[in-house]
């Protein structure tokens, strides 16, 4: 089937080869990265873990929402995922590779990665975050691939794929899960010292990763003669204003319990991010913003006339996206490492150089997403009002 990717317009072979310019100037600025040392980063003895491992987290929780197709669709048999459930495997295979070619790039000797596997340690939660990433990756491409070129023979997928359908269920919980305690398991980090971890990056990627795929579908009804269905997309409005709103409720958790224990290391990353902590205040801007964002997302998307709107809907969707993006990405990561240990703020901002590099993984991953979207699209407009049992 892939060489349905080898066809296209002049506007997708331009999309193809735009990605992949970005691709070679991310490439060229790893190789100067890989030469000289992650010393051309922002990072620093304080402040370990930046932009890249901001996106990794970030993505992470968009790969597991793709689990908010598979169980309507395949537990409860809600026929309206069955067009667009396809794209939701997809993005999450893409979404997988974008993870790992992060800690790929924020590895300083991006060999030393096959140390995980060459002595493997299961006391680790690096090891296990790993496991479940790779085991992932392969579940989503067999059941992915596999039940597309059933469909294009216009009959069910082997009865093989069933079980690991159901498998893939707990699996996509448990990848973010596994992320989430590669943080809570931190006790010198006070703001990832929390027992609902694990529950907020849940809810937030049940939230982001079904508004990129909603994004997503918008598009390629426009692009192609492929309609992944109106009554589908509002369902998944819908699942994206419920966990919305339960991302923004145990982040008030968060801030209720610290503020009003009183506790000074809690309170501290809280006040750096939103208020500036000893006059530091790079992520001040970005946080009020997430804020702001997160609120106006989530009133356009509780209210109905403005969650059917499909007008105003996408505004709604790339207001969660952007939120969460901000929360989870730079603000829970870098957050977590101010103040250090020391009780001093270390302030950190992403190089050039790793915006570069994290812009060639995103094009890479959009590649990827791209091939793959093109195969399900050409498949599906082949079959076109078939319907093939699940």
């Amino acid at each position: 089937m892939l060489e349905k990717a080898l066809n296209g317009s002049p506007r997708y072979w331009g999309w193809v080869f735009l990605l992949l310019a970005v691709i070679g100037v991310g490439f060229i600025s790893y190789l100067r990265q890989f030469s000289y040392g992650l010393g051309i980063t922002g990072l620093s003895r304080d402040v370990t873990w930046g932009f890249y491992i901001a996106q990794f987290t970030y993505l992470v929780g968009v790969a597991a929402s793709a689990v908010m197709l598979v169980i309507p669709y395949y537990l409860h048999n809600y026929k309206k995922f069955g067009r667009i459930v396809i794209l939701g495997e997809f993005l999450a295979i893409s979404a997988v590779m974008m993870c790992i070619l992060f800690i790929f790039v924020d590895l300083g000797q991006p060999m030393r990665v096959m140390n995980v596997m060459l002595y493997p340690t299961p006391n680790s939660v690096m090891f296990w975050d790993m496991i479940v990433l790779m085991g992932y990756l392969t579940l989503n491409l067999l059941i992915g691939w596999t039940t597309l070129g059933a469909e294009r023979k216009e009959a069910p997928p082997p009865a093989w794929v069933k079980p690991l359908i159901y498998l893939s269920i707990p699996w996509a919980a448990s990848i973010h899960t596994v992320t989430a305690f590669l943080y809570a398991g931190l006790p010198g980090r006070h703001l990832w010292l929390t027992a609902i971890m694990a529950a907020r990056f849940l809810s937030s990627a049940f939230a982001a990763g079904p508004a990129l795929l909603i994004l997503l579908a918008l598009i390629v009804r426009k692009t192609s003669r492929f309609d992944p269905g109106k009554e589908a997309i509002q369902s998944l409005a819908k699942i994206v204003a419920y966990a919305m709103t339960i991302n923004v409720f145990f982040f008030l958790l968060e801030v209720f319990t610290a503020f009003y224990s009183n506790i000074p290391d809690h309170m501290y990353p809280i006040k750096y991010l939103f208020v500036g902590l000893e006059g530091h205040t790079n992520l001040v801007p970005w946080m009020r913003t997430a804020a702001v964002l997160a609120f106006v997302g989530l009133a356009l998307l509780i209210y109905p006339n403005t969650r059917k709107n499909e007008n105003i809907l996408p505004l709604a969707l790339i207001a969660v996206f952007i939120s969460t993006w901000i929360d989870k990405g730079m603000g829970l990561v870098v957050g977590g490492f101010v103040p250090n240990p020391f009780e001093r703020v270390v302030e950190y901002t992403p190089t050039a150089p790793e915006l570069l590099i994290s812009l060639g993984v995103y094009a890479i991953g959009f590649l990827i997403l791209t091939v793959l979207y093109k195969v399900a699209i050409a498949v599906k407009e082949e079959t076109e009002g078939v319907e093939i049992p699940h």
